[in-house]
């Protein structure tokens, strides 16, 4: 990778401000609102796409792949509904070896008019979504649920596909952080609830029992090492753990949207992001 030249832009990017001490993320339809405190920081971001063969799931945490999927509008439920969940089981099961794939749901994100069928904005925030606890409790839960005659499994892997398909070039591409660059110890606890509007109260008592799950939010690090692949079409996806229980490989890597300043006549970016659970019996 040394022999090839690499082009680097300058993004911002939103970390967690070290005096948030109470972190909460409540997520509606069409709305996200987080009680942490967040600073931007400038950041290079690399372009990954001469150097896209280096990357791997189990080293980096990420891979750009082709993917064709039959869906023709994403923003049609009932369409993605019928055939996007076994696209992707089908297809994480064959690139990780997994012995069973739990289907997770998806996502819908457009930078522009969020809350038009029933999207979320984009996450601007470096964050993953899942937590170690969140991750085991998020993999047993549905392990139990959809596979209750199993025998058990010894290691779970949480992933996201992610896809745009809006065409290129879009205005807020996906950045990823290189796990390698990301320290063991990085990274806070953020409990996820899923509730039907904003609460006015965000600090308010919640129940235990309350839909959710709790990520990571991270802290600012010079040594992140940040890459995107401009330009991706829907022919396209970025294939990244969110957690993996075998912390001998990239288990976890942060991400965030970004803006894109350098790109000419941007598009509003929409994509789908659709989370699954592979595991290895």
């Amino acid at each position: 990778m040394s022999s090839t030249t690499i082009r680097t832009v300058t993004g911002e990017l939103c970390y967690l401000d070290p005096a948030s001490t109470v972190l909460r993320r409540f997520t509606a339809p069409g709305a996200s609102v987080n009680t942490g405190s967040y600073l931007p920081y400038e950041m290079p971001i690399h372009d990954g796409r001469p150097v896209s063969s280096h990357f791997t799931i189990d080293r980096n945490g990420f891979v750009l792949l082709g993917h064709r999927s039959a869906v023709t509008d994403f923003t049609d439920r009932d369409e993605v509904s019928r055939l996007y969940p076994g696209e992707v089981a089908d297809f994480v099961r064959s690139y990780t070896g997994a012995d069973r794939v739990a289907t997770l749901g998806w996502t819908l994100r457009r930078s522009a008019a969020p809350g038009e069928n029933a999207s979320q904005p984009q996450a601007a925030l470096v964050h993953d979504d899942f937590s170690v606890n969140g991750g085991r409790d998020r993999a047993a839960g549905a392990y139990a649920s959809q596979f209750p005659d199993a025998p058990g499994y010894h290691r779970a892997l949480i992933t996201s596909l992610w896809r745009v398909f809006s065409p290129p070039p879009q205005d807020w591409p996906l950045a990823i952080c290189d796990y390698t660059s990301v320290g063991p110890d990085e990274g806070l606890d953020n409990r996820l609830y899923f509730v039907d509007e904003i609460p006015a109260d965000l600090y308010k008592e919640m129940p235990a029992d309350w839909p959710g799950t709790s990520g990571f939010e991270f802290h600012h690090k010079p040594g992140h090492q940040w890459w995107y692949f401009p330009d991706m079409n829907r022919d396209e996806i970025l294939f990244f753990t969110l957690n993996d229980s075998d912390q001998s490989r990239a288990w976890r890597v942060p991400h965030s949207a970004f803006h894109d300043t350098t790109a000419r006549a941007t598009v509003p970016r929409h994509s789908i992001e659709f989370r699954s659970i592979a595991y290895f019996e």
